[in-house]
């Protein structure tokens, strides 16, 4: 009988790592999480377990991935992720860019193992091209407030790359753009689990600065999906992964306002230093190596969001009366 795919997953704990331990599962892996919990949950992975053969084990990849047995894939997502977690943390999320991802390519390397690193479209900073190809190089303020993620993810790049070019690691170089969905931390100050819970609460949607800034938000489920097809395929990356359309902030938290149905209003808040204008990826790349583009509409991920939010957010505000659809 063939040997079922092994697959180890760091940070597999946390919004997006959880997601993705649970998609490797469906298609047949086994599979290993490590995460030592600073930002992820075990509830995000306490019922996969039923879904197939799965590993938890708390664990810091700067100290080293503790894998035995076989490996066929190495999926690096270990790193604290939004401004709040980073702010926190800022040497550990530079210890994870570098000698997490350490770890992490040894562990590829010395299995033969297909390698994918979760980097980020922080790694282009506060772009002067709109939308960002990958052969842009960022405009980045490596000393700023952003200054320990941007640098972390972009250290981390230029180390796979070096792996694959002196020993022939098989690694692959995944740029994820903003990304929402169900198993977001509501305290991780990122703008659509903020905004989900103040309109719940029917507290006012705080947005920084005039709202006209832009984001581009991919539904988790699309994401997962690009990432999955990165590591079957042999493409080295960088590539884009994301949703291709933009939208300003205020009208973001408008939309979630309308979904809501709640009585929530929009309050303007300074805007956060380095905080990016644009944000919107060139995912020409991956239309044309991986067949691959977001199929979930915005409103209909949000409402998923704001579902998931309803049964996890401790006290919101009622529902009010009323068929509230939210914005079209």
């Amino acid at each position: 009988m063939r040997r079922r795919r092994r697959a180890v997953v760091t940070g597999g704990a946390g919004f997006l790592g959880s997601h993705l331990c649970e998609r490797l599962l469906t298609e047949g892996f086994a599979v290993v999480c490590l995460d030592n919990l600073s930002t992820g949950r075990a509830d995000n992975v306490a019922h996969l377990p039923r879904l197939g053969p799965f590993e938890f084990a708390q664990a810091d990849a700067t100290t080293g991935v503790p894998v035995a047995g076989e490996v066929d894939a190495v999926l690096h997502l270990a790193s604290p992720a939004a401004p709040a977690d980073y702010g926190r943390l800022p040497v550990e999320t530079l210890k994870v860019g570098s000698l997490g991802t350490l770890h992490a390519l040894e562990l590829a390397r010395e299995h033969r193992a297909r390698f994918v690193l979760a980097s980020t479209s922080e790694v282009y900073g506060d772009p002067l091209v709109n939308p960002q190809p990958e052969s842009y190089w960022g405009h980045v303020n490596q000393v700023g407030p952003r200054g320990v993620y941007d640098e972390a993810k972009r250290f981390a790049e230029a180390l796979t790359v070096a792996y694959r070019q002196r020993y022939g690691v098989d690694t692959a170089v995944a740029r994820l753009f903003n990304t929402f969905g169900p198993r977001m931390r509501p305290d991780d100050g990122r703008a659509v689990p903020a905004f989900v819970q103040q309109a719940l609460r029917g507290e006012p949607l705080t947005v920084a600065g005039d709202g006209r800034q832009t984001r581009s938000m991919c539904y988790v489920d699309d994401l997962i999906e690009g990432v999955f097809r990165l590591l079957g395929s042999d493409h080295p990356g960088p590539m884009n992964l994301g949703n291709p359309h933009e939208l300003p902030i205020v009208d973001l938290a408008r939309r979630i306002i309308a979904l809501t149905g709640s009585p929530s209003t929009v309050t303007l808040v300074p805007r956060p230093i380095d905080d990016p204008r644009v944000r919107c990826p060139d995912i020409t790349l991956a239309r044309t190596v991986l067949r691959w583009e977001p199929t979930v509409e915005l409103d209909r991920g949000l409402r998923r969001t704001i579902d998931w939010f309803r049964r996890h957010l401790d006290h919101p505000a009622p529902q009010p009366a009323g068929d509230h659809k939210g914005a079209r």
